[in-house]
């Protein structure tokens, strides 16, 4: 999610004073071709927001050296690498300027996408600035986009994928979920926290689908996260961080690497 976006998100936390907010492949892997290019696409989740280290020339897109794509480069180095996520980046994005580095040499892609397109920095403040049904109501609304218009985003960034690095494996990596359940916690009910990993499984099932369907394989990151979710007492996600907003409910350096990028390098 861009900064920018972040405004009212800001405002709307500040408001909230007092709240403390607190998945492996699917598919084998097989070994990257030794001499093919590894491109990363995709939103905040694949660009590194919230693992700190980032590279000062990708200015608002927020790359870091602690993401998981630059670490899988950093330890298999492929004959290229091309660091193209950006924070804030739907799948229009993806299509219209995150794809020039592909070709009919890429051996690797990966790429997380569709969380800013389902509306989650807008899902996230309406569940902690309202009530219980207010931030239901919010999380259907993102479910039934997820429904009706998700798919076929998808299918085009999928397919434009395909079309410019047809012998590429392509992994689609999801999301967590943000919080473990059934232990003490101040800030969200119970209810809402539920309701939010609900919708995270419910987005994950969505974006596994298409991948699939389009012979990609899905990179399923919750049972790695398992343990580590804001409430556990040993998170792998920032909650609410005042001092820089745009890291909050993003993976820590901690969740990059012993997440994501196991992840990745199961299913690469």
């Amino acid at each position: 999610m861009r900064r920018s976006r972040f405004t009212a998100f800001v405002t709307s936390l500040l408001l909230a004073t007092g709240l403390a907010l607190t998945g492996a492949a699917t598919a084998q892997g097989s070994p990257l071709a030794a001499t093919g290019g590894y491109v990363a696409l995709g939103d905040s989740y694949s660009s590194g927001v919230g693992s700190g280290s980032y590279i000062s020339s990708s200015g608002s897109c927020d790359r870091s050296t602690k993401a998981y794509p630059y670490l899988w480069n950093a330890a298999h180095a492929p004959s290229s690498f091309a660091f193209n996520a950006c924070s804030g980046a739907k799948t229009d994005d993806v299509l219209a300027s995150q794809l020039g580095s592909l070709s009919t040499s890429t051996a690797l892609v990966s790429i997380t996408i569709g969380g800013n397109d389902a509306g989650f920095a807008d899902v996230m403040t309406t569940c902690v600035t309202s009530s219980d049904s207010t931030c239901l109501s919010r999380i259907n609304t993102a479910k039934a986009y997820v429904d009706s218009t998700l798919p076929g985003k998808l299918d085009s960034v999928y397919a434009a994928i395909s079309g410019k690095a047809p012998s590429a494996r392509v992994v689609v990596l999801g999301y967590p979920r943000f919080y473990k359940l059934g232990t003490t916690c101040i800030g969200l009910s119970d209810t809402k926290r539920a309701a939010i990993n609900d919708a995270a499984d419910y987005l994950n099932t969505a974006v596994q689908k298409r991948a699939l369907d389009h012979g990609f394989v899905f990179g399923d990151v919750r049972s790695a996260f398992s343990g580590h979710e804001l409430c556990s007492g040993s998170a792998w996600l920032h909650s609410l961080n005042l001092l820089d907003i745009t890291e909050s409910y993003h993976p820590t350096a901690s969740g990059q690497s012993g997440s994501y990028l196991p992840v990745l390098s199961n299913a690469a």
